[in-house]
């Protein structure tokens, strides 16, 4: 099968001349950078003292490195400087020919590679961190602590999938994705204005205040003379991140050896995994911490920044 010609990858557009957002507590990064991962362009933004130590942040899917600007501004101010991307196809990086989980994988340590640290923290929300526990799994010597925020999927029942049966899965999901990607060539973010899109993206994200879903939108969009468009490249599709099942990130969680801590918010909603206590508890590495935050949604880092800062901070103390 033959991928269509399609135009080389390029930066995402910005927000060009849009009035600079605001929300209570939040804050835009401090400085912001462009590193080559292989030929895909990666925005890296930074909160806090240049001088300070580091602590990788990886965003969830279908998100950027934005959604961020509540919890790294408090995790900086504790005395830590926050870097964060935005992955290939999200924000201000490139849209790229190819989507895969082992793609992003490679651009999260080009990210890490490019701090300067030889070990640091590293801190994943949702697939952000189904993303940090596999680069810790890989590279325990590159991290020195992780912390997984909502990022731990669980399906109730785990296929047994044999390795030659994987060989099956990656053909499927490269025929797959071929087709998608053929059919998505010519294919555009439907158009809104401001309040429009951050509709939409409450009808995926409910339990968020409407507020933050129009502070966010001109961060992750960008202005056309027909209205604004999310960023995210329209070719990637929900789930499409290679021949990956979510369950299997769980079972990598056992075998860590660096200090582990698990938050996951109680309230069920429609981008959460629908992973419970129970999923969690036998699979914790020895010495791993895991709170349970009830009255909070998947997004708690947005719902309650405050207090997922503390118990990161307290952590990594």
């Amino acid at each position: 099968m033959v991928l269509p010609a399609a135009a080389p990858p390029s930066l995402a557009p910005t927000r060009g001349d849009a009035a600079a957002p605001s929300y209570p507590g939040a804050r835009r990064p401090d400085r912001h950078r462009t590193i080559d991962a292989d030929g895909v362009q990666l925005a890296v933004w930074e909160w806090g003292d240049e001088a300070a130590p580091p602590v990788l942040f990886a965003h969830g899917g279908f998100d950027f490195a934005g959604t961020f600007d509540l919890l790294a501004p408090l995790v900086a101010d504790a005395g830590w400087r926050v870097v964060s991307w935005d992955q290939r196809g999200h924000g201000d990086s490139s849209h790229a020919h190819l989507y895969s989980w082992e793609a992003d994988l490679r651009d999260a340590l080009a990210v890490l590679d490019a701090t300067g640290a030889r070990s640091l923290p590293v801190v994943g929300h949702s697939k952000g961190g189904a993303l940090m526990l596999q680069l810790a799994d890989a590279q325990p010597h590159r991290v020195s602590h992780l912390v997984n925020l909502d990022g731990l999927p669980s399906a109730r029942s785990w296929p047994d999938v044999p390795e030659h049966h994987r060989t099956k899965l990656l053909n499927g999901e490269l025929a797959g994705w071929l087709d998608h990607r053929r059919k998505a060539t010519t294919k555009v973010r439907r158009p809104g204005t401001i309040a429009e899109l951050a509709e939409r993206r409450g009808r995926m994200n409910p339990r968020l205040d409407p507020a933050w879903l129009r502070y966010v939108v001109p961060i992750g969009a960008f202005q056309e003379d027909d209205g604004w468009r999310w960023k995210i490249d329209p070719a990637m599709r929900p789930g499409g991140f290679g021949p990956w099942r979510p369950e299997w990130s769980m079972a990598r969680l056992p075998s860590l050896g660096m200090p582990v801590l698990c938050v996951l918010g109680l309230e069920l909603e429609v981008m959460g995994w629908g992973t419970l206590p129970e999923d969690v508890h036998p699979n914790l590495p020895p010495g791993a911490r895991f709170v349970p935050l009830d009255g909070v949604g998947h997004f708690m880092h947005v719902e309650k920044p405050a207090v997922v800062a503390d118990l990161i901070v307290g952590f990594l103390s």
